[in-house]
């Protein structure tokens, strides 16, 4: 049987205000052709459909349109991630398990698979573990626990076949730290979100959801990734989907399918003059790009003048070169050592185009002092309606 795994698609998410609805309808239109083309069985989705609980009407429509066009050529299972909200995602779950459109967001569904051919596959929805923990009886509140019982429940069940596993989770593999990105959210509970992979022990296939680079944990546990990038720290990440074969025997075969890009991203780095000059930038115009400038002094009107030669500059960081200036420290170092007035004075220096004269330093020392003595004498108003006086 063929699968082609995917996850994080995020639908109604923007990158940096810029509208991606269309970039992501365009990778539903790849999706469809690669299921026409490659004779897919079943489209796995790993969580992470939307990207908030409330998504927008578009990012719906979108939604609705793609599992009707899905349901028309193949097989769909699809669990819902942390940026889903579970219950909205699950409404109508019953209805389209009947149209070959299988979504899991309850865990009490957990261990129940859905069988195709040669092959039981079990949706295993995002698990909260504050959640799942008095559901489920957990000593330990951690991921690795909800997850552990999760596994334990599949594997309690007799379907035959080849098991393949679908989970939302921060999924380590030995000493190999994951690639991770800053589009992703934190869903540590006491400072910990880890699980090992060992916890997918004996699946034919366990398909990843969460982070947002493709990557291979083991030869059977892999992440699938976004299908866009949603920060520039994925400027690297090379997006799509794993086709997979398995059968009665276990894993068989597995591709990577890259995905459309709907413009590709950048990071830039240096002085304006540099950027604006430099030929071998050029390759850089259609990009959306993150600038980050290194000159000595915020150059005026910067963005404008980046956007005259880089149109889809999005965002634009001011970075002064510590290695120009002060040896290898960085801009918040040197900050951090130099006083309020300095401060005002080389703002007032880089607004106006002057050195701040004697008479206005005195004037800012002056407001610096007020302000510092106020801070130690000044108390609290009383709450309203409160007993006693503040002391």
């Amino acid at each position: 049987m063929r699968l082609l795994h995917t996850s994080d698609w995020h639908l109604g998410r923007s990158f940096h205000r810029e509208d991606l609805l269309g970039a992501q309808a365009a990778f539903a239109d790849h999706l469809l052709e690669t299921v026409r083309a490659e004779r897919v069985g079943c489209v796995l989705v790993s969580g992470d459909v939307y990207d908030r609980a409330l998504p927008p009407v578009d990012a719906v429509r979108l939604y609705d349109e793609t599992l009707r066009r899905l349901a028309a050529l193949t097989r769909v299972v699809l669990i819902s991630g942390n940026h889903d909200s579970a219950v909205r995602l699950g409404v109508g779950s019953g209805l389209l398990d009947s149209a070959g459109v299988h979504v899991r967001t309850d865990p009490e569904s957990v261990g129940r698979p859905v069988v195709a051919e040669d092959v039981a596959i079990y949706p295993v929805p995002y698990l909260e573990p504050d959640f799942v923990r008095s559901r489920w009886g957990l000593a330990e509140r951690s991921h690795a626990a909800a997850l552990g019982e999760a596994m334990r429940r599949i594997r309690a069940d007799g379907t035959p076949g080849t098991r393949v596993v679908l989970a939302h989770a921060f999924v380590t593999a030995g000493n190999a730290a994951p690639v991770v990105s800053e589009s992703e959210r934190n869903i540590a509970v006491g400072g910990v979100q880890m699980v090992p992979a060992s916890v997918f022990d004996g699946v034919g296939y366990t398909a990843l959801g969460h982070l947002h680079g493709r990557q291979t944990l083991r030869e059977g546990v892999r992440y699938s990734g976004s299908p866009i990038a949603y920060s520039f720290s994925e400027e690297r990440q090379k997006k799509g989907s794993w086709l997979v074969d398995v059968d009665a025997g276990g894993l068989r075969d597995v591709a990577f399918v890259e995905a459309p890009v709907p413009r590709p991203i950048a990071q830039l780095r240096g002085t304006l003059a540099e950027l604006l000059s430099d030929p071998r930038h050029e390759a850089y115009t259609g990009h959306w790009l993150k600038v980050t400038l290194t000159d000595a002094r915020r150059p005026a009107g910067a963005m404008e003048r980046l956007r005259a030669r880089f149109p889809h500059t999005l965002v634009l960081g001011f970075e002064p070169d510590a290695a120009a200036n002060e040896g290898e420290r960085t801009w918040s170092e040197r900050v951090k050592e130099r006083s309020g007035v300095e401060l005002a004075c080389d703002f007032l220096h880089e607004v106006g185009g002057d050195e701040a004269g004697p008479a206005e330093r005195a004037l800012l020392e002056d407001a610096f002092t007020h302000c510092r003595q106020e801070e130690r004498v000044r108390v609290p108003a009383p709450r309203a309606g409160g007993k006693g006086t503040a002391r």
